[in-house]
């Protein structure tokens, strides 16, 4: 897969857009791997950039490099500045010999070039994907394109790829990167418990029915109106926030937690 580019936010529990530049070896920790580059990008330096590098390889894994890139991702989350991680390959493959694809659909969103090509050729090597790609690819583009991958080990593009829901945006390989940091800095502009219950949200979505995860939306929606981060962002919206913290007629109570909605957009809660 050429130029891919894969986002993940932060408070991830997985694993887990090309770029040459040796000053990029040098970590935030001080440390210096052997197959991936690392730094931190964006105005505010809110975006952890891990690009993997063995180009003699195509980027193939291997063992050190998931140790170096596990490492790499718990330096970056527990970095309280980073927002958002940017996960990318290098200009002839993101990852060879199988896993590539895999490795990809463990983050939230992805970019690929123009030229990007998607794959799952483990029947061609006498296996099967060991690594979530017949569960994840089935989710992504359905039963019937993921059997014809699985099964003949043949590629889609990048185009098809976008088209089957499996990419999000397609650029050229050029402004790749670039695009994906922006989403990134985007993302991490954000608040980041919301963000994360934004996560976990939309990805209980492929884990319960449709009613226990409106079940979960709701509970989660209602959490957000007990954060400080609500609050705040709230009062830098709204002109006159005392006006807001005025009782509407529409009244919820939920567990302790009391919601009131005022006129136009305007919400604004009391603490549990």
């Amino acid at each position: 897969m050429a130029a891919l580019r894969a986002l993940l936010p932060r408070a991830c529990s997985s694993l887990l857009s090309s770029v040459r530049c040796p000053e990029l070896r040098r970590f935030a920790s001080g440390a210096n791997f052997q197959y991936i580059i690392t730094e931190k990008k964006g105005k505010n330096s809110s975006v952890g950039l891990i690009q993997l590098n063995r180009p003699k390889a195509l980027n193939a894994l291997c063992n050190g490099l998931i140790e170096e890139l596990n490492q790499a991702l718990e330096t970056f989350e527990n970095d309280p500045a980073v927002g958002a991680i940017v996960l990318t390959g290098g200009e002839k493959a993101f990852a060879g010999l199988g896993g590539g694809c895999e490795l990809a659909m463990m983050c939230d969103i992805i970019y690929a070039g123009e030229k990007a090509q998607f794959g799952q050729p483990e029947i061609l090597l006498g296996t099967i994907p060991g690594a979530g790609g017949t569960q994840r690819l089935t989710r992504a583009v359905g039963k019937s394109l993921a059997m014809e991958m699985v099964l003949t080990g043949d590629r889609i593009s990048a185009q098809d790829a976008k088209q089957a829901g499996l990419v999000s945006k397609i650029f050229p390989v050029e402004t790749l990167v670039e695009e994906a940091i922006q989403c990134a800095e985007k993302i991490a502009s954000n608040s980041k418990i919301i963000v994360a219950m934004a996560k976990e949200s939309v990805n209980a979505a492929f884990e319960m029915t449709l009613t226990e995860g409106n079940k979960l939306e709701k509970k989660l929606f209602y959490s957000t109106f007990a954060t400080v981060i609500h609050c705040e962002h709230l009062e830098s919206r709204t002109n006159n926030y005392n006006e807001c913290l005025k009782p509407d007629k529409h009244d919820l109570s939920v567990k302790g937690l009391r919601v009131c909605t005022g006129s136009g957009h305007r919400q604004c809660s009391d603490n549990l």
